[in-house]
């Protein structure tokens, strides 16, 4: 039994070892590669916001569509650009994901959700009329490690950290200020696109720094 643990436990710290690289190295391609082609598509294409002006989330909705179209069209370029060489990728992959819940509230999300029934049919790829928040969800989803976990070992930003001697990978800490960090990251985004997740999210996080600074003390 010893001997399996200890290969298990070599096992896992290789594979961790690999982790740090390939994987958030493979996110930042792939999401490099779908908001150039986002951003290439809006460049190249005619403003189709004026249609959805109503349906932006605030502040959005009340910037003139656009300043709206050109600004979705350059983070995507630019974004596109940076998580690729991995530089500002935490900046860039938060960016990208306001923009993704913006899209998804304007675009993906059902008008009305009478039941849970509705929510579910709208997870697809095709719309059928009840939304299609599959594919941003799964963006989402892809961003979310780049956020959290960093650009990895193959970007600028590890170059740059290394250059300027700070710790490119940081010991991680899980206390109540990060966990408010996270409570604060997710909140802003879902006060567009169900507020009612947001606002909770943004109270846990003063709720978190609070207690952060009692147990302090």
């Amino acid at each position: 039994m010893q001997n399996l643990i200890v290969t298990w436990t070599a096992l896992a710290a290789r594979l961790r070892g690999v982790g740090q690289t390939l994987p958030p190295l493979i996110l930042r391609l792939i999401m490099g590669w779908e908001f150039w082609q986002s951003g290439v598509e809006k460049y190249t294409g005619d403003n189709w916001f004026t249609d959805i002006q109503s349906k932006f989330p605030f502040p959005f909705s009340v910037i003139p569509a656009n300043i709206s179209w050109g600004m979705a069209t350059w983070f995507e370029l630019g974004g596109a650009i940076l998580l690729v060489v991995g530089l500002f990728s935490r900046f860039t992959a938060y960016s990208l994901l306001v923009l993704t819940f913006v899209a998804t509230a304007a675009v993906h999300w059902p008008d009305m959700i009478a039941m849970w029934s509705d929510l579910a049919k709208g997870y697809a790829i095709t719309d059928s009329g009840h939304g299609n928040f599959k594919l941003p969800l799964l963006f989402v989803v892809m961003l979310l490690p780049i956020i959290f976990q960093g650009p990895g070992k193959v970007s600028l930003d590890y170059l740059l950290s290394r250059a300027l001697k700070a710790d490119p990978m940081p010991a991680p800490r899980s206390d109540a200020y990060a966990w408010a960090l996270a409570a604060l990251a997710l909140g802003i985004p879902f006060l567009m696109l169900i507020p009612t997740v947001g606002v909770v999210l943004l109270v846990a996080a003063v709720v978190l720094v609070g207690i952060g600074r009692f147990v302090r003390t």
